[in-house]
């Protein structure tokens, strides 16, 4: 989705790639992600890095088509990069053991196309896998960074009942108001 000059700066820049990396251990642990596991929408790849190392598998599926040809050279085979819409995913059913999406949701820009990404993400997971994604809501200096950009927050208190009527259940939402927001939810085993 659009992103001003500022923001894809800021995004493609060592330092976020750094702060993601320090981040993601802890973002992820505590929660089996098992073999398969599909990243939805890593722009400049920062938390595909992140993630490479800490599963056994990854594939990750990137809207944006130079975004995608970027990712698909820097990871040449280590990583399945697929050019494809988070709402509409090209893969299997209960293809993966898990799917993860880091500071990206706000860049889908209704939330309409945010229930179908979770509804997606429901239909490739296997029974019993798990949805783990963080996201950013708004405050001042958010809002700052996304003028020109396509900013949808997303609003915690509707996460829950959203994700389950996407089917999901053991809904985990924890959020630091005007700050983030990290969930969970498991496809029925």
């Amino acid at each position: 989705m659009p992103m001003n000059l500022v923001h894809r700066k800021l995004c493609s820049s060592a330092l976020w790639a750094k702060a993601v990396a320090h981040e993601m251990p802890a973002n992820v642990a505590g929660f089996d992600l098992g073999d398969s596991v599909l990243e939805i929408g890593p722009g400049f790849g920062a938390t595909t890095r992140a993630l490479e190392s800490l599963v056994p598998r990854l594939t990750a599926v990137e809207i944006d088509e130079a975004s995608a040809d970027l990712l698909q050279r820097e990871f040449d085979g280590r990583v399945r990069i697929v050019q494809g819409d988070g709402a509409a995913l090209p893969f299997e059913d209960g293809e993966f053991s898990a799917v993860v999406c880091f500071t990206m949701l706000h860049h889908v820009p209704t939330t309409a196309l945010q229930d179908s990404i979770f509804a997606e993400a429901f239909r490739v997971l296997r029974p019993g896998g798990v949805l783990r994604a963080i996201d950013s809501l708004e405050n001042l200096p958010f809002r700052l960074l996304h003028i020109g950009d396509t900013m949808n927050a997303l609003d915690p208190v509707s996460l829950w009942p959203r994700l389950t009527d996407a089917g999901f259940t053991d809904v985990e939402v924890d959020h630091v108001p005007k700050r983030s927001v990290k969930f969970s939810a498991r496809k029925p085993a």
